[in-house]
């Protein structure tokens, strides 16, 4: 790695001291956080409507989709970490590195657009979720999310563990919410272990007036498996200081990056599969009824939906989670948009500016869907849907380059992927893009 190289989010970049032995437990405090960020992207806004309405057409048989899904992430992700602490590049450098100019730049306008698209679900679930908590008018309160960037430029002034402890903090927050949103619900313990084991209906065609179980399942797909999230957990890696001509060190750092993944999108499958759980036992026969935010929380307070449960308390609840997730994944997108601007561009621009031309190109779909069919929460909750599709159409461009870049032995050396990795991550990303390209001939 040459040294002309600039390093990847350099201010955060081996900012945080790790223990010179090889105690388990210290070790995996130490490297514990980056995979809380990421696993933030796989529990936001744009999950929620897929995984509640999957769970309200079909009841608990989406389960096993959701259960796959964490697998292929937990493989993808480990891929990711383990490319930016093995030559301390972010996939988007190691990608504008290895290809001609031509392809970097379609890359970059490609993973641009799906940035656009995680945005977009992130802005508008936490404008929604102002909106219910504080009447807020949608335009106003999609204007205030741009406060976010500057909050998160601030917290960065205290160190990167901090901004690593409040999204865990949030997360723990959505897990408690919904735990008891479940707990109350009273679930069929069968039908959730049943719903874990995969089932031939996938391929069935659709009831009236549902979305097809294929659709929901690329949807669940789509929203669990995010491309920008590589991009970000390559660069995060990178945080821990470690000694990179000590291949000892550099194992050890691989070893308990991989725990805090594999431990942090543990908790995200939890959280999505309770949504789920939520959706077949809440409003199972009200699928038509709650496929916007707004109409999940008005149903969590209607009797006739939510049957005895049903309270203002939980509705309120529900709207910070809601606010809770968009604001979490708020300050990784941001991190992301900075990681594929300067990773492809090589641009030197100042933080605070890419951070903020990032957010306002997320803002313009959402402002111009906005002006032009006013507040329609259903257009917006459509604008969900069909993001949340393109980042499924932006995921063989991330995915591809990833599993090329982590198998290069003159890249890797002794971290090279295994054999069986590769070729499983290969068939993985082969059936993902199959099922998109049907996707989008299904939609259009």
């Amino acid at each position: 790695m040459s040294s002309h190289k600039k390093v990847s989010l350099s201010e955060i970049n081996q900012s945080i001291d790790t223990p010179n032995n090889n105690h388990f437990w210290q070790n995996l405090n130490a490297f514990l956080g980056p995979g809380a960020l990421v696993a933030v992207g796989y529990m936001d806004p744009g999950n929620w409507i897929t995984s509640v309405v999957g769970g309200a057409s079909y009841k608990y048989s989406l389960l096993f989709v959701i259960l796959i899904s964490s697998l292929i992430a937990m493989q993808l992700q480990q891929m990711a970490g383990k490319l930016g602490i093995v030559t301390q590049m972010d996939l988007a450098q190691a990608t504008a590195h290895h290809s001609p100019k031509w392809l970097r730049y379609s890359l970059w306008v490609i993973l641009e657009l799906a940035l656009m698209a995680t945005d977009l679900a992130e802005v508008l679930g936490s404008a929604i979720a102002l909106n219910l908590l504080f009447k807020i008018p949608i335009m106003i309160a999609i204007l205030l999310t741009v406060l976010d960037v500057f909050l998160l430029l601030l917290l960065m002034k205290f160190g990167f563990k901090k901004i690593e402890a409040i999204v865990t903090t949030l997360i723990l927050t959505i897990l408690a919410i919904f735990t008891y949103l479940v707990a109350l619900s009273n679930p069929s313990f069968q039908g959730i272990a049943e719903g874990y084991l995969p089932n031939s209906t996938l391929f069935e065609s659709p009831l009236p007036g549902h979305e097809s179980q294929l659709t929901l399942a690329l949807g669940i797909v789509g929203a669990t498996v995010m491309p920008h999230n590589l991009y970000l957990h390559s660069s995060l890696s990178q945080t821990r200081k470690i000694n990179h001509k000590d291949k000892d060190d550099v194992r050890k750092a691989v070893r308990f990056m991989t725990w805090d993944s594999n431990l942090q999108l543990s908790l995200a499958f939890v959280v999505n599969s309770l949504l789920l759980i939520l959706g077949a036992a809440l409003f199972f026969g009200h699928a038509s009824e709650i496929s916007a935010f707004s109409q999940m929380y008005n149903a969590l307070q209607d009797s006739t939906i939510a049957g005895a449960i049903a309270s203002s308390t939980l509705s309120t609840l529900f709207a910070l989670a809601l606010l809770a997730s968009g604001q979490n994944s708020t300050i990784t997108g941001t991190l992301t948009g900075q990681i594929v601007m300067e990773g492809f561009l090589h641009m030197r621009l100042p933080q605070w500016f890419i951070r903020l031309a990032t957010r306002l190109f997320a803002l313009l779909p959402v402002m111009i869907v906005a002006v032009l069919f006013g507040h329609q929460e259903k257009t917006l909750d459509q604008l969900l849907v069909y993001s949340q599709v393109f980042l499924s159409i932006a995921l063989p461009f991330s995915i591809f380059p990833l599993i090329y870049l982590t198998s290069k032995k003159s890249l890797m050396g002794e971290f090279t992927n295994a054999k069986w990795n590769t070729i499983l991550g290969y068939i993985v990303s082969i059936i993902l893009t199959i099922l998109n390209v049907k996707l989008l001939f299904d939609i259009f």
